[in-house]
């Protein structure tokens, strides 16, 4: 079952399996959306704002994921020791995420701790101080942060190879912003992006787990009645990020970042679908077939049969009207040249020879379990609510989305792979001098 998400739109979207999904929108504009999944003891429940790294203003690059990290330090009611204590005490788990399209604050609680979990983040997400010498602190600790990660060869291959596909556009920024940035950024800069982007319209609470809708409606009601928010004036949900398909620029070639390593990264791809594309559970299948497993014929073909790699597989990024996709493997430096040229092969392999019957039915068995496995957790579900609200304005069920896969065919995949071989095509390694 689906069921299109309209911006008013309450009650029950879904029954299912002994679950319920629902949704209200509060009088302020914030949304909230529940699956109550019975016998559970555990609740995840999620802040999410629509604002990630592609949003931000020329003079703001960075601010979301430093926000991620200022949230953190404190409001006008706690301290951070107060934040973190408060998670400690009761032996849950807090963190939080910042992507491309969105930033999400989240928590996972015993159902008996949920109170406590609303009444922090809430705190959190409306009445952080962003406090200077805190922001100074927490400069020193994001610039730590993207140090390690240009320390990782992997983080490396990833980020630039994001930039070479999504070229020039704000897709194709890091989300941490540079370090350049980040010295760059003022607490006038970073407060401002704050107030643009915190707000009841724009602010979407999803949870999971065993919890009662009505009951975390009144909990979150009460909570923003305490807040720095004037929640006495009626408001209305923000409109969602329009999906319009575009086609971003790829930057074709080789580009190769060299660093001090002793195995090279590649990647090759190039420009893929968003997160609508309606051939989405085709391409899911294609990366089942071409690199999702032990199985799959990347793994085969380069680390069992020409031990050219010990990791190896392919992968797909979508977004709201964009997307890109890649196939990857770390090798020695000289096999660099080899191991590109396998790349090559079999993308070009899976856009010219149908997969076979037998690829096929492993590759819906691989992914069906996947889908079942990841959904009994509660942060899954709770995530999976966050991106039908934001994302694609539908809730598609558990039965529905094995069903579209059941349906994938072989002609179907072969499709998809011929218009990932059409594309512009892009590789990126990261090798020793």
């Amino acid at each position: 079952m689906r069921v299109t998400i309209e911006p008013h739109t309450e009650g029950i979207l879904n029954a299912d399996l002994g679950s319920t999904v629902r949704r209200t929108v509060l009088p302020s504009g914030v949304r909230v959306l529940t699956e109550e999944m019975p016998g559970q003891r555990s609740v995840t429940i999620g802040f999410w704002i629509a604002v990630g790294s592609r949003d931000e203003a020329d003079h703001q690059h960075g601010s979301t994921h430093f926000l991620e990290h200022l949230l953190f330090k404190g409001t006008q009611q706690r301290s951070a020791l107060d934040i973190a204590a408060a998670f400690d005490a009761v032996g849950g788990e807090s963190n939080a995420m910042t992507g491309k399209e969105s930033t999400c604050y989240y928590a996972r609680v015993l159902d008996a701790d949920l109170t406590m979990a609303v009444e922090v983040l809430t705190d959190m997400v409306t009445s952080a101080t962003i406090d200077p010498a805190e922001m100074e602190t927490e400069r020193g600790v994001i610039l730590e942060e993207l140090a390690m990660d240009e320390d990782d060869p992997m983080d490396v291959v990833h980020e630039r190879f994001g930039e070479q596909v999504m070229d020039g556009h704000p897709l194709g920024r890091p989300i941490g912003g540079t370090p350049e940035e980040i010295n760059a950024a003022t607490r006038d800069d970073v407060f401002a992006h704050f107030k643009r982007w915190y707000t009841p319209g724009e602010l979407v609470i999803t949870a999971a787990g065993g919890l009662d809708h009505d009951h975390l409606c009144r909990l979150v009601t009460e909570a923003l009645g305490k807040s720095s928010w004037d929640i006495s004036v009626p408001g209305s949900p923000a409109e969602r990020r329009v999906g319009h398909e575009e086609l971003i620029p790829v930057r074709e070639g080789v580009e190769t970042i060299t660093k001090p390593i002793e195995q090279a990264q590649v990647i090759l791809g190039g420009r893929g679908g968003s997160a609508s594309d309606p051939d989405r559970f085709a391409l899911s299948v294609l990366h089942a077939v071409l690199g999702g497993g032990m199985s799959s014929r990347l793994f085969q073909e380069v680390r069992e049969r020409r031990g050219l790699a010990y990791s190896t597989y392919s992968f797909s990024a979508a977004f709201t009207d964009a997307g890109h996709f890649g196939l990857y493997a770390g090798c020695l430096p000289e096999k660099v040249d080899q191991v590109t040229g396998v790349l090559t092969s079999e993308l070009e392999r899976i856009a010219t020879e149908p997969v076979t019957e037998e690829e096929l039915a492993r590759a819906k068995g691989q992914l069906r379990g996947a889908t079942v496995l990841g959904m009994e957790e509660t942060s899954s579900r709770m995530s999976r609510l966050g991106r039908a609200e934001l994302v694609r304005g539908e809730f598609v069920d558990i039965s529905d989305t094995l069903s579209q896969l059941d349906h994938v065919t072989a002609e179907d995949v072969l499709c998809v792979g011929r218009r990932m071989a059409e594309s512009p095509r892009a590789v990126t390694v990261v090798a020793p001098s």
